[in-house]
């Protein structure tokens, strides 16, 4: 058997950008310096779903974290997860070693370390609230995203653990880690 039984667990959008709120995506496919990192010295690939289009689509406006967080959203990332979950604790058992769990840092799901802060609610229009207001108050703050407090929380109530690391997608050459 000619198995590494080695896995990274990567966000979707670092091998699929089109998932990307449109105008946010700065590569044009998936990430190669991350795939290939990987994929390189024989680490399998687990490609996550995107929480984001399976909930709102690629029409949707990009958002923060305080949008995202709310009942609904976090039994959606639950209810997208839960094949996941059964995949990687099969292969946990099967002896594969989880090498790491990779975030884009500033996302509002998919954040490991910083995600995007700071809607204050309220319509965007131009008689009701300054859209450059809106814009000006978001900011990067250092959280975990939605979905990847999700993933963490899941991963826990199966007692897996697996490093942590993220993705700044204006250096994607460094990864970060816990």
């Amino acid at each position: 058997m000619n198995r590494s039984r080695k896995i990274v667990v990567l966000c979707h959008c670092l091998l699929n950008s089109n998932v990307k709120v449109h105008p946010l995506a700065t590569y044009p496919g998936a990430l190669t310096q991350i795939w290939t990192r990987f994929a390189s010295v024989g680490v399998g690939l687990f490609q996550l779903p995107c929480p984001e289009t399976s909930f709102l689509g690629l029409s949707r406006w990009g958002m923060t974290s305080e949008q995202y967080d709310c009942p609904a959203f976090h039994r959606h990332c639950r209810r997208i997860l839960e094949p996941c979950m059964d995949q990687l604790v099969a292969l946990y058992r099967d002896g594969c070693a989880l090498v790491g769990l990779i975030g884009v840092d500033g996302s509002p799901n998919c954040g490991m370390f910083r995600t995007c802060t700071g809607y204050r609610g309220g319509e965007i229009s131009s008689e009701s609230t300054d859209v450059s207001g809106q814009v000006g108050m978001l900011s990067s703050v250092s959280s975990r995203g939605i979905f990847m407090r999700e993933v963490l929380a899941m991963l826990e109530e199966r007692n897996i653990s697996i490093p942590l690391l993220a993705v700044d997608e204006e250096a994607p050459d460094n990864l970060k880690t816990s």
